[in-house]
C-alpha cells in the first residue's frame, strides 16, 4: 500500500488507549439538528434503499433518512451502550480500528458504507479504507462526512493542522492511497452557513 504519510501525522495529544477514552457512553449527537437533517437528506440521495449498510464509527445515532427501509444496518463503534441505544441499527459490534483494522465480514458484503464525523480519529486510515473497499460491492459508495467539531485530544495531528477544505483533500488522499475506489467528490452541504454546524462530505464508489 503506497503511503505518503509518516507516523507523526497520526500522533494525538492523548495517546491513552481508545478503549479507555470511549468507555463512558455519550448518548448525544455530535452535530446540531440542521446538520443532522442535511446529512440525512444526502444519505437519502446516495444510499440504496433496501441495501445492506455498514455504519462505521457509529454511536447512538446513524442519521439515516426516515421512511427509507434498508435490509440491514450494521453499526460499528467503541461503546456497546451507544450502539444499543441506536434505533436504526439492526446489529452492531465493538472494535478498536486503530489497533485492529480488519473488518469481520466477507468480501462484497455491503451496498454502502457511511462514516459520520469521526474520520479525524483514525490513526491507520489507509488500512481501514482498504478494508471498507474489500467489504463493499463493486460500485457501492463510501460516504465520509465531517464538521468542525471533534474531540481535539483524540484527533490526529494532520487533521488538527488543516482547515475544512484541506480536510476534504486529505480524505481524498486516503481514498487514492488505500486503493479500491474510483475518484472522490467533495461537497459542502452545510445547511445554514454561519448559523449552524458546517458539514462536508467526501464520497467515492468501490471500483
Amino acid at each position: 500500500m503506497d503511503s505518503p504519510f509518516k507516523p507523526m501525522h497520526f500522533a494525538r495529544v492523548d495517546e491513552t488507549p481508545d478503549t479507555v477514552f470511549y468507555r463512558p457512553p455519550r448518548i448525544v449527537s455530535h452535530i446540531d439538528e440542521p446538520a443532522q437533517a442535511a446529512l440525512a437528506a444526502f444519505y437519502r440521495e446516495r444510499l440504496p434503499a433496501g441495501g445492506r449498510i455498514l455504519d462505521l464509527m457509529s454511536s447512538c445515532v446513524s442519521h439515516l433518512p426516515a421512511g427509507v427501509s434498508f435490509d440491514r444496518v450494521i453499526g460499528h463503534g467503541m461503546n456497546v451502550t451507544e450502539l444499543k441505544a441506536n434505533p436504526q441499527l439492526t446489529g452492531g459490534f465493538v472494535q478498536d480500528l486503530n489497533r485492529s483494522p480488519p473488518l469481520p465480514f466477507a468480501d462484497a458484503t455491503f451496498d454502502a458504507c457511511v462514516l459520520a464525523v469521526s474520520v479525524q480519529y483514525l490513526t491507520r486510515p489507509l488500512e481501514v479504507f482498504a478494508e471498507v473497499a474489500r467489504v463493499l460491492k463493486p460500485g457501492a459508495p463510501f460516504v465520509i462526512s465531517f464538521s468542525n467539531r471533534m474531540f481535539p485530544t483524540k484527533a490526529v495531528a494532520l487533521w488538527r493542522a488543516l482547515d475544512d477544505h484541506r480536510h476534504g483533500s486529505l480524505v481524498d488522499m486516503y481514498f487514492r492511497h488505500a486503493g479500491g475506489f474510483g475518484a472522490s467528490d467533495f461537497l459542502d452541504i452545510s445547511p445554514l452557513p454561519g448559523r449552524s454546524d458546517p458539514l462536508y462530505v467526501v464520497v467515492a464508489n468501490r471500483a
